[in-house]
């Protein structure tokens, strides 16, 4: 009975927040409190097990960062570069803007690129009155897909390489890369397509582009050097971890605290704390201890031994039906959980007698990672993308989304299918 509540919880929360009839952060903190009530877990267990605390801190520090670094200027300045650079053409910077978040993704995390690239895209839409869903749209998708290329693009890329001792960051480069390059260049193509008559750029606003000095805008009160040297040093961090063997939350609080205290005589830290979008990091908590329940009740992990069952074990339908799963769960529950109940059970196949488990692994990157692109809940950045819109009264709505992040997932899903089946299993036919 307690196990038919939590999904109807669950379904119904979900329902709530796609419907958008109230704050998505307040249905789904209900959603969370109501699994609480339940009685199926105590706040220690959703706490310490269910929140992941690690994702809410990086996105804290995140935040501050990028809230600091904007007050310098750099973002105007970046923005105006960018747009002078393709000479205020609206589609060139959507495949600008799509590389940018793309390539950032892969070695930066998507979470973080997100942060940094959605204040110079709303810089630029405002300064060439250029509509900023389409862009926001593309950002959300470029993210998801470049991060599924490298170890520490996505959270379930980081929780596999840890699981698989000879998956190295290059690992992934060298098997993920070349199918993620190929699902970003027909996705952007695609976008493209479908919202070049709405990147119209006028006359009046490119001659007004050309005419704008961009340095200009960098605030001359000792802020930039030290907000871009602390962001520089923090990237570097990022791209630096799987060497220097510190996780990217220590690195960003670090670089958060850090650039605080340099700021400190320049900026209250009591205003930058406010700036905060602790709207964004409560949704996070309802999500956790939303998808909590679901873990509580079995379901992830019943769901993830069914896959097994029904496929009997074989190597080529597991694989195949891995990917198509996770990528289809993945975005409406969040991938974290998913990815972690499948683990154990991709390892308990080696005392099947399956050594080479490798097309199983990345299937289950693939799937996980790409699926993000499902729906607004799918992924960390889609939620990120959307909070910081929201804070300049730009909405993204879940339909609107979902009519083009459903075609794109399984769009990729049926690219990595042919894919992994020419790459892996060819041989084992």
């Amino acid at each position: 009975m307690t196990s038919i509540l939590i999904l109807i919880i669950f379904i119904t929360a979900y329902i709530v927040i796609m419907s958008e009839v109230i704050n998505r952060g307040l249905a789904a903190g209900l959603g969370g409190v109501c699994m609480l009530l339940v009685g199926l877990y105590d706040i220690e267990v959703a706490l310490f097990e269910h929140i992941d605390w690690n994702t809410i801190a990086l996105l804290f520090a995140m935040m501050i960062i990028v809230n600091i670094c904007s007050k310098s200027g750099i973002f105007e300045y970046t923005a105006i570069s960018l747009a002078q650079l393709v000479k205020g053409n609206g589609l060139l910077l959507l495949i600008m803007f799509s590389l940018l978040a793309a390539i950032g993704s892969a070695f930066l995390a998507n979470v973080t690129i997100a942060m940094l690239l959605v204040p110079i895209l709303f810089t630029l839409t405002r300064l060439l009155n250029l509509p900023p869903v389409p862009y926001l749209i593309a950002m959300i998708l470029a993210c998801n897909i470049g991060g599924t290329a490298t170890l520490i693009g996505d959270p379930p890329n980081m929780m596999i390489g840890q699981a698989v001792d000879h998956f190295t960051f290059n690992s992934f480069l060298i098997h993920l890369s070349p199918i993620v390059a190929v699902i970003f260049l027909i996705v952007i193509v695609g976008l493209s397509i479908l919202y070049r008559n709405q990147l119209y750029v006028s006359r009046e606003k490119q001659l007004l582009l050309e005419s704008l000095i961009a340095r200009k805008y960098i605030k001359k009160d000792g802020a930039l050097l030290r907000s871009t040297g602390v962001l520089f040093v923090t990237t570097a961090g990022f791209v630096l971890h799987p060497f220097i063997h510190v996780d990217l939350t220590t690195v960003a609080l670090a670089g958060a605290l850090l650039l605080m205290l340099l700021t400190e005589p320049l900026y209250d830290t009591e205003e930058i704390l406010k700036q905060v979008e602790w709207g964004t990091l409560f949704f996070f908590i309802g999500l956790f201890l939303l998808v909590g329940g679901l873990e509580e009740a079995g379901f992830i992990d019943e769901l993830a031994r069914k896959i097994i069952y029904v496929t009997e074990g074989d190597m080529k339908t597991t694989t195949i039906l891995i990917l198509w799963a996770t990528g289809l769960l993945s975005g409406f529950i969040d991938n974290i959980p998913f990815v972690a109940a499948m683990i154990p059970i991709l390892h308990e196949f080696k005392e099947l007698g399956i050594v080479n488990l490798d097309p199983m692994w990345w299937s289950l990157a693939l799937g996980a990672c790409l699926g993000g692109n499902g729906t607004l809940l799918g992924s960390s950045s889609n939620l990120v993308i959307v909070g910081l819109a929201s804070k300049e009264k730009v909405y993204v709505h879940f339909r609107e989304f979902l009519l083009i992040g459903i075609p794109v997932v399984i769009l990729s899903l049926f690219i990595s299918t042919i894919y992994i089946y020419f790459r892996y299993l060819r041989d084992f036919m």
